[in-house]
């Protein structure tokens, strides 16, 4: 087992998800924008320098990016500094998770890690800072953790004190107050073989918009609005998604519905939850896997053990590039490692372990936490055996004009099939659009059927 930097009393990171923690005290919040940064991760370098002092993230994009063109690369002459392989790999170990090294074993000859200087690049506006330092003092979990009160706009638990409140924070994080979403998933056979399917997703968190008080997101009681539409291939083009996700799952449960063109009609969907298989994944991703954790966490016990350094998908601009195609990125086993890049942060360790009463194809979930942006980066499965079953990275960039630090690519690897899923493949799409204005009559019933007819 790695060595935990534990970075608050060992009573405070192993208490059970079943505790409301008090809200931490105003000199505690004090150190929101001082010692810590804005959203609560160290803003000092670490040990030996190789993870700098947050200086605020990017705060402007590069010369010459405009609105609506795929981000580029803000670090364009950094180099590789060495890369990690099945080779090297111990002499790395304390700096990787359970589930990469489990990759190295699998595909020994193809998969690499390459690992750049470390840039925390992650950003937000200031409003989410200022929200943020206002919600450390009030922000409480509803009973049994499933849902929250007294927060908006900004991450709810700055300071976590278990793992409950880290794990609603990677939930509520910012991403923009409305996206649109465009491009697709792709799961390779063994061989490499594959087919797009195509997305056009839209989403409205409502939890985010500038404004929006702990009051009214009660009264309402959604934290976001998400609409999916597959757009290829032919065969499936049409069908469409509706999500409601309620801010206390206890009060009202998620509301889901879908939209089938060959019955053409919109039906409740009360299974689209926990493990039921993601939306034409191949059954490599369990609904509760997308965006790496979603949904009520009321079958698991969370554990926060601590804060480590880890290799984690970081400042991704190549893989997110109109310069190179699906086939670039697709291959066997992986995706192309030279198009990835990799950075050592620091990151908050949670572990779910399922509760007694409860099933899940997962007995155990381990998710490694970006303490600058509260993304979930990298995450281990376990199946009721504790043996390792899938491995989940998200591969992050800043997306710089909102700013907002979120993936553009999210890859679940199966390890008993030797497959894996590549969902939010952007390449050869135009770029998302954090611009819209949805309406809430847009992600109604009646709109999904509108969306969904051919």
């Amino acid at each position: 087992m790695k060595k935990l930097t534990l970075v608050a009393t060992a009573l405070s990171l192993v208490l059970s998800s079943t505790l409301v923690q008090a809200k931490v005290s105003e000199a505690e919040a004090a150190k929101l924008g001082t010692e810590l940064t804005p959203l609560g991760g160290e803003k000092s370098a670490n040990a030996d320098g190789s993870i700098p002092a947050w200086d605020g993230g990017i705060t402007e994009p590069p010369a010459g990016y405009s609105v609506g063109d795929h981000h580029p690369d803000p670090y364009p002459d950094d180099k590789v500094l060495f890369e990690i392989t099945a080779a090297n790999m111990a002499e790395h170990a304390s700096l990787l998770s359970e589930g990469q090294k489990k990759l190295f074993e699998t595909y020994p000859s193809t998969f690499r890690i390459p690992v750049y200087e470390t840039r925390r690049s992650a950003s937000a506006p200031e409003f989410v800072y200022e929200a943020t330092k206002e919600n450390a003092t009030r922000a409480e979990l509803v009973k049994g953790g499933n849902g929250i009160k007294n927060a908006a706009m900004g991450i709810p638990f700055p300071i976590p004190q278990n793992g409950l409140e880290a794990i609603w924070n990677h939930i509520l994080r910012y991403r923009g107050e409305a996206i649109q979403r465009y491009g697709g998933q792709a799961a390779p056979t063994a061989a490499g073989d594959y087919n797009i399917i195509g997305f056009d997703d839209i989403l409205m968190i409502k939890y985010s918009e500038q404004g929006v008080t702990p009051e009214k997101l009660v009264e309402e009681n959604v934290l976001m609005k998400f609409k999916q539409s597959i757009t290829e291939p032919a065969r499936l083009a049409g069908t469409a998604l509706l999500v409601h996700e309620t801010m206390d799952q206890v009060r009202e449960p998620r509301q889901a519905w879908t939209y089938n063109t060959g019955q053409r009609r919109v039906r409740k969907a009360p299974n689209i939850a926990y493990d039921a298989p993601g939306t034409a994944a191949d059954g490599l991703r369990t609904t509760d896997d997308f965006d790496m954790f979603n949904g009520a966490p009321d079958r698991y016990n969370w554990t926060l053990k601590g804060k480590q350094e880890l290799y984690v998908p970081y400042n991704n601009y190549k893989l997110h590039s109109d310069k190179v195609s699906y086939s670039d990125v697709l291959k066997p086993g992986h995706i192309n490692p030279d198009l990835t890049r990799y950075e050592k942060h620091r990151v908050w360790v949670v572990e779910a372990n399922l509760k007694e009463e409860y099933r899940h194809i997962y007995q155990k979930r381990v998710f490694y936490i970006d303490e600058d942006s509260w993304q979930i980066l990298v995450a281990d499965m376990y199946d009721n055996r504790n043996e390792l079953y899938r491995v989940a990275m998200a591969y992050a960039v800043n997306y710089y004009e909102v700013p907002a630090l979120w993936s553009t690519l999210d890859v679940y690897h199966d390890l008993n099939s030797r497959r894996y899923l590549a969902l939010g493949l952007d390449n050869e799409t135009q770029m998302y659009d954090f611009t819209i204005e949805p309406q809430d009559g847009d992600f109604t019933p009646q709109a999904l059927r509108r969306s969904g007819i051919r």
